[in-house]
């Protein structure tokens, strides 16, 4: 007997990469922090407002002690799930949570499980 198997609707596409970003736990942990940036990070040193605007890479570096490089990986890994988005502020990239993708994603999974 051989089996067919259905391919995913993009709602279901869209969830597994969330789910794919949240699976790592520093990811999840920096996700967490920016809720509340202005607890987790040096407000007083920001170039721009880390509520408006976000967090700089940097600082996300600081607090995380890694590479760049690794840093910069999480971060595109959870700004292509849609948790968070980007903005330049000159040179500096800073990250902000999308908090309507968050809410559109809580509202999918309710309705999918």
């Amino acid at each position: 007997m051989t089996t067919t198997r259905a391919e995913p609707q993009p709602d279901v596409e869209q969830l597994l990469d969330v789910f794919k970003a949240l699976a790592n736990p520093i990811r999840l942990q920096v996700l967490g922090w920016l809720r509340e940036p202005e607890r987790h990070f040096p407000v007083e040193e920001a170039i721009a407002d880390p509520v408006e605007v976000g967090v700089c890479v940097s600082h996300i570096q600081a607090k995380l002690g890694l590479a760049q490089s690794t840093v910069s990986a999480y971060m595109a890994a959870l700004q292509r799930a849609g948790l968070v988005r980007a903005t330049r502020v000159g040179k500096w990239t800073h990250y902000k949570r999308d908090e309507a993708r968050i809410a559109e994603f809580v509202a999918a999974l309710g309705h999918s499980l």
